[in-house]
């Protein structure tokens, strides 16, 4: 009864191919919405510091509504055509680094008289030519950048690198993912330590001690009421978190119980402190490609940005494993990594196009919300790209998001991050964790990826070549925790001595040939709608490209060649001579 009752808690309500009924997509998608929130919104109020643009809250509203229409449109496109898993897409932290690196250069360094509120007339074409200019030359710098990234995707190279990859460069790589975002939860949960604590309790006490209790609901079915038991808590526990917590917030508001001073602590823990944004804001605004002017290239901060997307595309690849492991679907094969990688490319080329000063890629904190929910389907990531879409046409309703507080967001982030990293050290399951060797290779991967990157930020003068592009490359590899962790781990595990059954490989294959190959599950998860699969594997010759499924095999015939037949389809005579085959 034990192992009955744990092979239950971990059972998936839905796995990735089934479809909930619209009313749980759309509840689920709103879900996914807000745990990527804290993330989207963060990169537009970032970049404006950059952008100069601290004082025009109307213009970071509309970089807060082209990022929410730009992640949605490419969460459509990775779901539909890219690596087909319930991931959401959205502004990359990766990006950002040397987006901020770029615009810290002398010449882009911001007038004085843009630094000071009273001095800034936000509809002056002075103004907007300060900051669109800088702009400009982030989209031309991100647009070149991204096509690195469509070619390795769509040429296959990742493919190809993965045979190098196993469960000792995973494992760092995604654990660190979620470990080296201990900072921004942090600084956004000590905003109130009191309301990120309520946070954190509530989403617990849903997720973990009431996810077996079910609530009642009236249900219509024949035309007659019943009552349907409906495990809430175990669906909904950080949308029913977030909502309660902003709720208690929002009356700690209105009784001024929260200081009014910005000076005092407590003070960001307010719902009213982005008002005029909302009201600021148009009901309808429809983002599009050169909405800022036409894109500049520095090359510079192609050099940046380039090695930002190496970073993006190893932290992605751990992503697809993760939520392929929590969303029950088997590993993901080479050909379905490599669309994903691909899409994620073309993603951040629209992203820059449509000017929202960064990429796109695939969101770890909501891999995380997938351990939670118990809830894999893609058709309730589709429903969250529907809504972000809304979200970036209908700007005030975007703008409405902005109110949650930063402490609650941090207190989601505390469970979230947690799980992300739990989730990579997972991966060790398949190697042998008594040997002494994968020991050292994981304990060093992950204290480097943990001690570098936190000494640079420290020293940020230490590197200095006398090449500046040069210096932006090593200062963002050596600042990004997944990248430094998944590159020790990468070159120990296939450098140190030690059998394919010591370091996982053999394993980790099985799992790949067992889960990812031509079977039923398998293709119901990654080959493409539409039947656009079925044409291309019966293609003599699109079947053989990195990014399509691999056809299946024909019988031979009594002569000992291919039959046109496929295998387990009986057809009409045969009527093609061995000559014509």
């Amino acid at each position: 009864m034990d192992s009955s009752s744990q092979g239950d808690s971990n059972k998936l309500i839905y796995c990735v191919t089934d479809v909930p009924p619209w009313y749980l997509c759309i509840i689920l998608g709103i879900q996914h919405c807000l745990t990527a929130f804290g993330g989207i919104i963060a990169i537009p109020l970032i970049l404006s510091q950059g952008l100069c643009l601290q004082y025009d809250g109307l213009t970071q509203s509309h970089l807060i509504s082209t990022i929410f229409f730009v992640s949605g449109v490419c969460t459509l496109l990775q779901v539909t055509f890219g690596i087909r898993l319930p991931i959401l897409q959205g502004g990359t932290f990766t990006l950002l680094a040397p987006s901020m690196a770029m615009l810290s250069m002398p010449e882009w360094k911001c007038p004085a008289w843009t630094q000071n509120a009273s001095l800034v007339d936000t509809s002056s074409t002075d103004f907007t030519e300060v900051w669109q200019s800088r702009m400009r030359a982030l989209q031309g710098s991100i647009m070149v950048g991204s096509l690195f990234q469509v070619f390795v995707g769509f040429s296959g190279l990742i493919g190809l690198f993965m045979r190098f990859i196993g469960p000792l460069t995973i494992a760092p790589t995604i654990s660190l993912i979620g470990l080296s975002l201990f900072d921004s939860a942090g600084t956004n949960a000590g905003n109130h330590w009191g309301i990120s604590s309520i946070t954190t309790a509530l989403i617990i006490l849903f997720s973990q001690y009431l996810r077996h209790i079910p609530v009642p609901f009236p249900t219509f079915k024949e035309k007659k009421l019943h009552i349907s038991r409906v495990y809430i808590f175990q669906i909904l526990p950080v949308l029913l978190g977030i909502t309660l917590s902003w709720l208690v917030c929002y009356m700690l508001t209105i009784y001024n119980v929260f200081p009014t001073d910005p000076d005092q602590y407590g003070y960001l823990a307010r719902t009213d402190l982005k008002g005029d944004v909302v009201s600021q804001a148009p009901w309808f605004r429809f983002p599009y490609p050169g909405q800022w002017g036409m894109p500049t290239v520095s090359l510079a901060g192609v050099v940046g940005i380039m090695a930002g997307v190496i970073s993006s595309m190893i932290e992605s690849v751990g992503d697809y494993h993760a939520c392929a492991r929590l969303s029950g679907a088997p590993p993901p094969p080479k050909h379905a990594i490599n669309r994903g990688i691909g899409i994620e490319g073309l993603g951040c080329l629209l992203a820059g196009a449509c000017g929202t000063g960064n990429g796109t890629t695939s969101y770890s904190e909501n891999v995380g919300a997938l351990g939670i929910t118990k809830v894999g389907s893609r058709m309730v990531i589709v429903a969250s790209g529907v809504l972000m879409v809304a979200m970036g046409v209908f700007g005030k309703v975007g703008a409405i998001f902005t109110t949650i507080p930063s402490p609650v967001v941090g207190g989601m982030f505390l469970v979230m991050f947690g799980i992300i990293s739990a989730a990579g050290v997972s991966n060790l399951q398949y190697a042998d964790m008594n040997s002494s060797r994968n020991i050292f290779i994981f304990g060093f991967s992950m204290f480097s990826g943990l001690v570098i990157p936190n000494w640079i930020f420290k020293n940020p003068r230490a590197i200095v070549t006398g090449v500046i592009e040069l210096d932006h490359v090593l200062q963002v590899l050596l600042t990004t925790s997944m990248f430094v962790g998944g590159f020790f781990g990468f070159i120990l595990d296939n450098t140190i001595p030690g059998s394919k059954h010591e370091r996982g490989i053999l394993a980790w294959n099985k799992a790949h040939e067992d889960d990812s190959s031509n079977t039923l599950e398998s293709g119901e998860v990654y080959n493409l709608p539409f039947g656009i699969s079925s044409y291309l594997s019966s293609s003599s010759w699109l079947r053989y490209l990195p990014f399509c499924p691999p056809g299946e095999p024909r019988p031979l015939d009594s002569n000992g060649l291919e039959s046109n037949q496929q295998l387990g389809h009986p057809g009409p005579s045969q009527i093609i001579t061995g000559v014509a085959l």
